[in-house]
C-alpha cells in the first residue's frame, strides 16, 4: 500500500481499526524529507469546522474505503487545526507523540517535517 498515491483517495471514506466510519479524507501529508505518506486529516465540528489528523501508516485499501489501524475514539481526541492552518514544529512533535510514533528530528529548510499534497 505503501506505493499507492492516497491524495486520489480524497473525499473516499476513512474507517477505523473496527470498520467504524471517521470521516471522509480531506488531506494527505507526507514527508517533506522521504516523500513517506504518513498522515490524513478528516474534517470535524458542526460549526469552525477543524481538521483532524490520522495516521496512515498501514492503511489498507477497499473499493469504497480506506482503513487505519487506529480507533474512532483515538482519531477524537488527536491533535488538529482550523482548516488552511499549518501546524508548527512543535505541534507536528506533538502529532507524532500522541500517535505513539517517532517524530524525524534532521533538520529541513522549513524547519518543519509535514506537507500538504
Amino acid at each position: 500500500m505503501a506505493t499507492q498515491n492516497l491524495t486520489e483517495w480524497r473525499g473516499k471514506d476513512l474507517v477505523d481499526r473496527d470498520g467504524e466510519k471517521i470521516g471522509k479524507l480531506e488531506d494527505v501529508y507526507v514527508d517533506t524529507d522521504t516523500d513517506e505518506q504518513l498522515f490524513g486529516t478528516v474534517k470535524e465540528g458542526l460549526i469552525g469546522k477543524h481538521l483532524t489528523f490520522v495516521p496512515l501508516q498501514g492503511v489498507t485499501a477497499s473499493p469504497d474505503h480506506l482503513q487505519v489501524s487506529v480507533s474512532k475514539k483515538e482519531v477524537k481526541d488527536a491533535p488538529n487545526m482550523d482548516s488552511g492552518a499549518e501546524l508548527s514544529q512543535d505541534e507536528e512533535a506533538g502529532l507524532f507523540g500522541y500517535y505513539g510514533l517517532a517524530y524525524p528530528t534532521m533538520p529541513t529548510e522549513s524547519g518543519r517535517r509535514l506537507a500538504r499534497r
